[in-house]
């Protein structure tokens, strides 16, 4: 028997590739030997069961934490003992942690869990590949201004996603032919390992658990049931978003197989550092730069808020630098709470670097204290620094 060809090798990418990388991979070469491209030509036939295998078991995390740990010798063989080519049952037994030697940390019971997991196989949480199958969730990230957070607003986004394929309604199968018996397992989706007294199920290689094969696949979806479209959906981002918040929407993830529902799609958040607020949780800070006069004598300052609506602070008098003005109810939404934090202004006193002689004098006798009342001058020591 003509040893197989290593899987990676067969999609030329690396072990470490990542899902995306082998899907891309698997796409072009299976356009390249797709039977309907290479009329009566048996070796690109046989090229493309080859890329078919060698991606179905890659794209299942399971069946490829098998193959990178065994080889093809966890997917060899069928019903009866172990023989050459297949994996030593106690090499597979130490591969799992060792012998059946352990406390309550690492039990006999843990010791075939992992096998079943690693197998695909049926077990307590198995099941067969053709039952419906709940579609992947999808993650979607969104940056937003400050404003749209404590405004809210309706955003429009555009996601790739895998959705039943319209020719052949899902089936994998070219429209007109379908799916015949595996004829390995006989329908069933698994095949039995067994090493002496131990018998242990694990996921038909042929059929991948579907007790299906096809011989004449779709050639929209290569067989797979599923193809990928660009949707748009409209998100409603709720007032007093913040980084990291989480919206799910339900069954806007993909589609799933042989009938199961769509996952869901999860939108995260990440909200824009803003010029003049900046955000602690429910509250809102802002800087307010002030003169000496203002800071000394006390001011009213028009700003604006985030939602572009004006409003006053009362500066007090003898305001010092640092000092914070707390405006109670003018922060951020709380997501469906109804309640809302807190604006902070902070005074920012602004030091003239440049004097002319005469405002030199003014902080002159300032320093030194207040000239005698007979030679004050008219209106006042603080009418002068205010140019009154």
């Amino acid at each position: 028997m003509a040893q197989k060809k290593d899987f990676y090798s067969l999609l030329g990418v690396s072990k470490n590739a990542g899902d995306d990388e082998l899907k891309k991979a698997y796409r072009k070469l299976a356009m390249q030997y797709h039977p309907d491209r290479n009329k009566d030509n048996a070796e690109a036939e046989a090229r493309f069961k080859e890329i078919n295998e060698a991606y179905d078991v890659l794209k299942d995390p399971q069946k490829r934490a098998a193959y990178d740990r065994f080889g093809h010798a966890a997917f060899e063989g069928g019903r009866g003992n172990a023989g050459a080519g297949q994996a030593n049952f106690e090499d597979i037994m130490r591969g799992f942690g060792g012998g059946f030697g352990g406390g309550a940390e690492g039990g006999f019971g843990n010791v075939f869990d992992d096998i079943l997991n690693a197998f695909g196989a049926g077990g307590p949480q198995g099941r067969r590949a053709d039952s419906p199958q709940r579609g992947s969730d999808l993650r979607y990230n969104l940056s937003l201004d400050l404003e749209d957070a404590y405004l809210g607003k309706t955003v429009k986004i555009k996601i790739p996603r895998l959705e039943t394929c319209d020719t052949c309604h899902g089936s994998g199968a070219k429209p007109g032919t379908q799916p015949k018996t595996c004829q390995t397992c006989h329908g069933s989706g698994q095949v039995q390992y067994r090493q002496g007294f131990f018998s242990v199920s694990r996921t038909c290689p042929t059929c991948h658990g579907t007790g299906k094969v096809i011989p004449d696949p779709c050639t929209a979806c290569h067989g797979q049931g599923r193809v990928q479209q660009q949707q748009t959906l409209n998100v409603t981002i709720p007032k007093g978003v913040d980084n990291d918040t989480r919206i799910r929407l339900s069954g806007e993830g993909e589609a799933g197989l042989n009938g199961g529902p769509h996952g869901d799609l999860y939108v995260f958040i990440t909200v824009r550092d803003h010029t003049d607020y900046q955000r602690e949780g429910p509250h809102l800070q802002r800087v307010a730069t002030l003169s000496i006069a203002d800071a000394v004598l006390g001011t009213e300052l028009e700003l604006t808020h985030l939602d572009g609506s004006p409003f006053k602070v009362t500066i007090p008098a003898g305001t010092q630098p640092g000092q914070q003005i707390k405006l109670k109810g003018k922060g951020m939404p709380m997501v469906n709470s109804g309640q809302v934090g807190d604006l902070y202004i902070e005074a920012k006193v602004s030091i003239p670097t440049k004097l002319s002689a005469a405002e030199r004098a003014v902080f002159e006798q300032l320093r030194h204290g207040p000239a005698p009342e007979t030679d004050k001058p008219s209106g006042g020591f603080f009418k002068k620094i205010l140019g009154e």
